[in-house]
């Protein structure tokens, strides 16, 4: 969990946490002038676990993320889940991924449907992106096609697909990741709703829009080949530089849209 002045946010979603089986959190503070309350934290898990990294300065969601990727992979954990602050888990969500990892060897990657929800907690719709593989690859060019925080994976899938890019380090860097896991493995999403994303109006989504969708444009060409999902994904976000998140969020909201 990559963690950056949102204290409440954090307790929320380790609280949410409700699994069969441990889960070992490890919180990597993004040089926030508002740090976690590692006694108050510790407190109120019991579920597995936390660890506490902190960056001395404010580097971006990409590196903090990466810096947690370093410390699981020495600590040798088999999978790897990513969570943000503020988002909550449905009971069982990770040992349902997981179970369905240990029954699918050849999917090394799986994400979950969810519920979309403002800041004060009010359903706005439904997110269901692709669940099968094929369906994913061409989709992929329309928009990321994993919800992040959703995203459980084996941990030795890093040796091909690497950390999340540098150079999209403030924004779209896991949608950078996900199009390298899906070039190298099987991935998947798991039909059914497992947690509650919130589309906060302080998050990189909406503050830093334009760069994610900019961002976006540039990872498309990184992996662009002539064809109709890359060349229709391309202009769909060249349309999207010049449209709000407001406005995106209810055509979701009308049309049931992912």
């Amino acid at each position: 969990m990559a963690h950056y002045n949102n204290p409440k946010g954090l307790e929320e979603s380790l609280v949410s946490i409700n699994e069969k089986i441990d889960i070992d959190i490890l919180v990597v503070d993004d040089g926030s002038e508002h740090k976690p309350n590692e006694e108050r934290l510790n407190q109120i898990y019991n579920s597995g676990k936390i660890y506490f990294e902190y960056l001395k300065e404010n580097k971006g969601v990409g590196v903090a993320a990466n810096r947690g990727l370093e410390v699981a992979l020495n600590k040798n954990y088999e999978f790897i889940g990513r969570f943000d602050c503020g988002d909550i888990f449905m009971k069982d969500k990770c040992s349902k991924q997981i179970n369905y990892l240990d029954q699918n060897k050849e999917v090394k990657l799986i994400g979950t449907w969810a519920n979309v929800i403002d800041e004060h907690g009010n359903f706005l719709h439904e997110l269901k992106p692709p669940t099968d593989y094929e369906t994913l690859k061409k989709k992929m060019y329309l928009n990321s096609m994993f919800l992040n925080p959703s995203v459980i994976f084996y941990s030795k899938i890093l040796d091909k697909v690497g950390n999340y890019p540098f150079k999209y380090r403030r924004a779209s860097q896991d949608y950078a990741f996900f199009f390298k896991a899906l070039k190298h493995y099987k991935v998947e999403n798991y039909p059914e709703i497992l947690m509650y994303y919130v589309s906060d109006p302080n998050s990189i989504s909406t503050k830093k829009r334009r760069l994610q969708v900019f961002n976006r444009i540039r990872i498309i060409l990184d992996n662009f080949h002539f064809g109709f999902y890359p060349i229709y994904g391309l202009f769909r976000n060249i349309l999207l530089l010049f449209v709000s998140r407001k406005v995106t969020t209810e055509l979701k909201k009308k049309f049931k849209l992912n």
